[in-house]
């Protein structure tokens, strides 16, 4: 049943409970429901040479139950991991829906992932089998442990075409999921070594519809456009979790980014509701919306990075739409939030959704008094909350702190609270990046910095960016026989699009004689962050 939109934050925060059933197939009971209850337009794809596509519910309740058959023909079961590397079209939500239904645990990937970052979520995640377009096939070159491949596209010696699922049956009986079962899995970077996984249950993928009603306040009538690259977390509860849970149709375009055609496509297909990151909006209010019909357009968001409030003001001017920011992380998704029926505080990440509870911690875990900035905790348990780091229960204990018997997940963000209750970003504990809604792990950029010949060492940090919120700077210690050049910083540029993937270039280098490190010899990122957030005109 689709959740209508909240009326009164503080009724509905003091009473509400969510309900989790026992069992639960986003497959079965959101996508097939939808189809039977009353099909209708659920995913509209275009692409920048103008080809479209139309899918009705019914539509991807048969083709996913085609290709959870050919799955399964193909001895795959409920429990595997399967990597999912797609652009934005439309297989991509076919292959999502199609695994959950038969209770395997997708991968989603971004496709600017390299061989190597490939190759260790296989490894990592023993990934029994994966789907990807042609152009990626040269990436699970060395993925000898997979059984099943299958390509969007032609068919191979090794690669099946997914085609080949429409000579299946159109009916697929959908395996129980019990809440607790593992459902999803998703890589994200952290500010040291590989990325982690994060391990979501399909209780999880139930409760995120909370905040496309709550935040996004999708009904059926709504076309939803979400702008979230594949692989992130965002696209999952943007795109397809939270809109078709609301029974809303999706817009979903594969092409660059190009403002003037932002305007167009949401124009063109009468969006009503639009998620971009911060960096897209940033762009979008410079351009004139003369020749553009946005009436359509009723509500915005954004996650991933704080939207400054000068673009929400001139975006709503621009508009007459509202854009309200929001906050969540890949352990949790969306769980503080600005919405409809609350007034909106410049600054502010907005509050908790209801059946979700935030403190704020000292270091010592004491609950601070407001406007005191510590440690953003939240309140366990809690079903948005993931089961855990893939095979690393260590790491995920690390992160949950008891205080007075309570159970808190300690997100690694600073913030404090107003008089209010509304919640204030105040910064990471951590090194992570947020570039343009990317995060950015900086031991990752800095192991493929110290392959090359001229790097003695390095260290990677965050550089506020008007465009993109923060980009990627390197320090650089030089070995002997080097010099600091234009060329040298323009070859390890190009050194580590190479060998990772290209959003995690270092876009400002500098080389340093030395890097600041403590007394036991460990890298102290945080002095060089710090001196990249003074104003030009306090450094000396």
């Amino acid at each position: 049943m689709n959740l209508t939109p909240m009326l009164d934050y503080a009724q509905t925060a003091r009473e509400f409970k969510l309900e989790v059933p026992r069992h639960f197939n986003f497959g079965r009971d959101v996508i097939d429901e939808q189809a039977n209850r009353r099909d209708k337009p659920a995913l509209i794809w275009c692409d920048a040479t103008g080809q479209e596509r139309l899918f009705n519910f019914s539509d991807i309740s048969r083709l996913s139950s085609q290709l959870a058959n050919l799955l399964t023909a193909q001895g795959i079961t409920k429990g595997d991991r399967v990597l999912i590397l797609l652009p934005r079209i439309p297989e991509w939500q076919i292959a999502m829906v199609a695994c959950l239904k038969m209770g395997a645990i997708p991968i989603p990937c971004v496709e600017m992932l390299t061989t190597k970052d490939v190759e260790f979520r296989l490894k990592d995640s023993s990934a029994k089998a994966a789907i990807t377009t042609p152009a990626n096939i040269d990436k699970f070159l060395n993925a000898f442990n997979l059984q099943t491949r299958i390509v969007v596209g032609s068919a191979t010696d090794s690669w099946i075409s997914i085609h080949d699922s429409q000579q299946q049956s159109e009916q697929f009986e959908c395996v129980e999921m019990a809440a607790e079962d593992p459902a999803l899995l998703y890589y994200t970077s952290g500010s040291s070594g590989n990325p982690k996984g994060v391990l979501h249950a399909s209780r999880g993928i139930y409760a995120w519809r909370l905040s496309a009603a709550w935040w996004q306040t999708l009904q059926e009538s709504d076309i939803k456009w979400c702008t979230a690259d594949t692989g992130w977390a965002k696209a999952g509860t943007g795109i397809l979790f939270g809109p078709w849970s609301q029974g809303s149709c999706v817009l979903f375009y594969d092409g660059k980014f190009d403002a003037a055609e932002r305007l167009r496509l949401l124009a063109h297909y009468k969006v009503t509701v639009f998620c971009a990151p911060a960096t897209e909006f940033r762009h979008l209010v410079n351009l004139s919306q003369a020749g553009f019909d946005l009436s359509a357009l009723r509500l915005n968001v954004s996650a991933g990075e704080s939207v400054n409030p000068e673009i929400v003001k001139r975006w709503n001017d621009m508009t007459g739409a509202q854009l309200l920011d929001g906050y969540g992380q890949t352990e949790t998704l969306m769980t503080v939030l600005n919405y409809p029926c609350l007034p909106v505080k410049p600054g502010s990440m907005g509050k908790p959704i209801p059946g979700s509870a935030f403190k704020i911690l000292s270091d010592s875990g004491q609950v601070l008094n407001v406007k005191e900035v510590g440690h953003l905790a939240m309140e366990l348990p809690n079903p948005q909350f993931m089961l855990g780091y893939w095979n690393n229960p260590q790491r995920t204990e690390e992160n949950i702190k008891s205080v007075e018997g309570v159970n808190y997940w300690i997100t690694g963000d600073l913030a404090y609270l107003d008089e209010e209750g509304y919640v204030f970003y105040a910064g990471r504990n951590d090194d992570i990046i947020s570039s343009a809604g990317y995060r950015i792990g900086p031991t990752e950029v800095e192991n493929v910095l110290i392959e090359h010949p001229a790097v003695l060492e390095s260290a990677v940090v965050a550089s506020p960016d008007a465009e993109r919120g923060e980009i990627v700077k390197a320090f650089i210690v030089l070995r002997s026989g080097y010099q600091a050049s234009e060329e040298l910083i323009q070859t390890l540029q190009r050194h580590v699009k190479d060998l990772t993937a290209p959003y995690k270039y270092p876009r400002k280098i500098e080389f340093v004689e030395s890097l600041p490190k403590n007394p036991s010899g460990k890298l102290m990122r945080k002095v060089l962050r710090d001196l990249e957030f003074i104003p030009s005109s306090s450094k000396v």
